[in-house]
């Protein structure tokens, strides 16, 4: 049996003016904005030196784009582009060209990367407290830290190097970088990242986890003297 039609080259365009591709965004980004979101960015999120003259300008409006461009299913510059799609400009304001977003981007150091993570801890701490995404953090809360390898193309990456990682069941060295995930969930809740640090590919499974342990621990505020004690005797030293 064959088909009727023949298929031709080409490719899907949402180029409607009155239709909103991602309306699922209006809630998410509402909540964010309930636990403080841009003022977490405005007062942790700072650009002392541009390498570009006004790239770093508005860095709250650019950061919230950005992560809404994420939620919608962005990984990469251009893919930014979709939080402009259609009517989604007329939903939201601050919406930037995702040549603007990558402009804004290459303005970053490690050092922002830690103002970041800042901002991440801070606001699941407040996602917490209006919502159930941490249920039961009261009563016993897991900790989990990942080291993983993720392959990055390109000579001139900064950090990329060749680490060890497991494809089909066989050790193989690959190019990229190592970034170390910490996680947190409950009995009732699933878990949820509460960090992440960047890293070398070549770097030990173990190199940071300690100090991204500790991380978790502030998030998840507990008070017993035994469950810190475990804690640190546990802990691997850097």
């Amino acid at each position: 049996m064959q088909g009727s039609h023949t298929w031709r080259a080409g490719s899907a365009v949402f180029d409607e003016d009155n239709l909103v591709s991602h309306a699922g965004l209006v809630p998410v980004l509402e909540l964010a904005e309930q636990a403080g979101l841009s003022r977490l960015l405005g007062e942790h999120v700072r650009f002392v030196c541009e390498r570009v003259k006004s790239g770093a300008a508005n860095p709250t409006a650019k950061l919230t784009a950005i992560i809404a461009g994420m939620a919608a299913g962005a990984d990469c510059i251009d893919d930014l582009d979709v939080v402009r799609a259609g009517g989604m400009k007329h939903v939201f304001g601050g919406v930037y060209a995702a040549a603007t977003l990558g402009i804004f981007l290459r303005e970053f150091t490690h050092g922002h990367t830690r103002q970041l993570s800042a901002v991440l801890r801070r606001h699941l701490v407040a996602l917490a407290a209006r919502t159930r995404v941490l249920a039961g953090i009261d009563q016993r809360a897991f900790i989990d830290i990942d080291s993983l390898l993720r392959p990055v193309y390109g000579h001139a990456k900064q950090g990329a190097s060749f680490g060890h990682t497991k494809i089909a069941g066989k050790t193989v060295l690959r190019r990229g970088l190592s970034p170390l995930a910490v996680t947190i969930c409950t009995d009732a809740a699933a878990p949820v990242l509460a960090g992440v640090r960047l890293r070398a590919g070549r770097a030990g499974s173990a190199k940071g986890a300690a100090s991204l342990g500790r991380v978790g621990r502030s998030v998840v505020r507990r008070d017993e003297p035994a469950w810190r004690r475990r804690w640190k005797s546990s802990t691997p030293k850097e």
